[in-house]
């Protein structure tokens, strides 16, 4: 039988529109044209000014030719011109590619072709790199400059079109283009592709907007709130903050590099009351010395993501006036969809309770319409005990399209009607999921599985410990066994008879690493710990 209330009840312009966060932008214009949307430097935009902009450079970009499935590569630090890029790009119906700014050329040319960019603006800092990178790649893109003043390091001045001037050449009323539907591609991000070519993670303007409206009623966003950028605005599109801030028409604090003291002076200065970062971000800013921090007359909310910080960095934190929560997601969920949604009776609990709580990832964001750990084989949900692991996947509007120009990878990402994550976890009896590991990161041990993320949390509580990655080493007798790569804090001798005592004290014994390698743990470009490095090394290990 059909549907009743179907029946000339039909889609129209008046009563359908597609969703994007364009609008966003343009609403926040028109209502507040005066207030502030951009800090950077001495440099104050307002919204009006903003929107304008932003126009201008769509304008200019169609003027070039660019139009609806066209690339937009940009390889930019935090400034006012990436801003205008998440808005200007697809407001002219282009997809925008962000360029993670501390890639090898080889990548970026892959990326390049693999995108098929035909412009790219670059920051005068990051042209030489892409320079080397297009004689890489087999595409030639349009070449566009951006200097921006905050930038005190030398400027190679190239033969290509200045940013200002290609802007100035737009219209600020151009008529910009909604999308012809609200799947329709708003942007490309690249994953790390630690173990082969990148996978380029395509996202629609649907999930855009209600991740970015799912980060104000995540985080608390009030209406005029001042966001810092510390997050890297190519890093899954700044978690969707670029289009977030509009929506609450909140206030961009730039920041070009993520030092201590400019980090301080913002929060005092500016009255920042959100931003986001890794736990080397927190670290950073707990460390710094005492004449580059400020005093805080108001709680600033700090969201953190990757591995759980230490509970003395937590409390460190908490002493110094910041609320930390963790998210969780990946570049494939616009990053996160996930947040340690906090309990006000968890605050009467020890403080060791409070982090282990706090190390959780938690629940789903209000715009993800599933969140489970499954048994990959049967897809079936795992036990809520907070101990048998699977897979944590995800299903919903905030899930990526797919990857580009990549069906069969495509194919297995979404196998069984979920989105799989690839990270291994528990859910908990009050429905918390808590990551255990990367599911090629898991230790098997004696047929035991051991969580690395585990033995690290342990490790972390150690006041010696700065940072610490663990990893699986082959063992004669139980097939592989734990190996700690250690960096200590300042004024601390390696110890590994110390920290085995310690893991001892904190860990079942079979989970207790077999090694401890003191040395620098290697990165990613992105600031992720290289396991797969570090694998390599402890094959050539012996337990001891």
């Amino acid at each position: 039988m059909a549907n009743p209330y179907n029946t000339d009840l039909d889609r129209n312009p008046a009563n359908y529109q597609p969703l994007t966060p364009l609008t966003f932008l343009e609403r926040a214009a028109s209502v507040f044209p005066e207030h502030t949307a951009i800090v950077h430097g001495a440099l104050r935009r307002t919204y009006a000014e903003f929107y304008a902009r932003s126009r201008q450079l769509a304008s200019a970009l169609a003027q070039a030719g660019i139009g609806r499935g066209d690339t937009v590569s940009a390889m930019l630090a935090n400034t006012p011109a990436m801003l205008e890029c998440h808005y200007s790009v697809p407001m002219c119906g282009a997809v925008l590619h962000s360029i993670n700014t501390r890639l090898d050329a080889a990548i970026i040319a892959f990326q390049l072709d693999h995108a098929m960019s035909r412009v790219v603006i670059v920051d005068a800092e990051f042209m030489p790199l892409m320079q080397e990178a297009l004689a890489l790649a087999k595409v030639a893109p349009t070449l566009i400059q951006y200097d921006d003043p905050e930038f005190d390091g030398t400027r190679a001045r190239i033969a290509a079109p200045d940013y200002e001037a290609f802007l100035s050449d737009g219209a600020p009323d151009f008529a910009w283009l909604m999308p012809e539907d609200e799947w329709d591609a708003i942007s490309i991000n690249y994953t790390s592709g630690t173990t082969g070519d990148p996978k380029g993670v395509v996202s629609h303007h649907r999930g855009a907007y209600l991740l970015a409206q799912g980060n104000a009623l995540t985080t608390s966003m009030q209406k005029h709130s001042v966001y810092l950028w510390t997050l890297p605005m190519f890093h899954c599109n700044g978690w969707c903050f670029p289009w977030t801030l509009s929506a609450i028409v909140g206030t961009h604090v730039c920041l070009r590099q993520v030092r201590a003291e400019p980090i301080w002076t913002a929060l005092a200065d500016e009255g920042v009351t959100h931003l986001c970062g890794a736990p080397i971000v927190m670290s950073l800013m707990i460390s710094a010395p005492e004449d580059q921090k400020r005093a805080l007359d108001h709680t600033v909310q700090f969201f953190t993501a990757a591995a759980p910080p230490p509970e003395k960095l937590l409390a460190d934190m908490r002493d110094a006036g910041f609320n930390v929560t963790h998210l969780y997601g990946l570049t494939e969920t616009y990053g996160p969809a996930v947040v340690n949604d906090w309990h006000a009776e968890w605050l009467d609990l020890p403080r060791a309770e409070q982090a282990a709580l706090k190390s959780r990832q938690g629940v789903r964001y209000l715009p993800l319409e599933q969140l489970d750990v499954l048994d990959p084989e049967t897809m079936q949900p795992v036990p809520r005990d907070g101990r048998t692991i699977g897979e944590v996947m995800f299903r919903g509007n905030v899930v990526m399209k797919g990857y580009f120009r990549n069906p069969k990878a495509t194919q297995e990402a979404f196998t069984g009607g979920w989105f799989h994550s690839g990270d291994l976890g528990v859910m908990h009896p009050d429905g918390y999921v808590q990551l255990k590991d990367r599911s090629k990161d898991i230790i098997i041990s004696g047929g035991e599985n051991i969580s690395s993320i585990e033995v690290e949390e342990a490790l972390y509580r150690h006041p010696a410990v700065a940072v610490v990655a663990v990893v699986a080493m082959p063992h004669d007798k139980w097939g592989e066994t734990p190996c700690a790569f250690v960096e200590l804090n300042a004024g601390n001798d390696p110890d590994p008879v110390a920290l085995k005592a310690w893991c001892r004290e904190h860990l079942a014994p079979y989970k207790v690493p077999g090694k401890f390698v003191f040395m620098p743990i290697p990165r990613t470009s992105t600031g992720k710990i290289q396991k797969f490095a570090l694998r390599e090394k402890a094959r050539a290990l012996v337990p001891g």
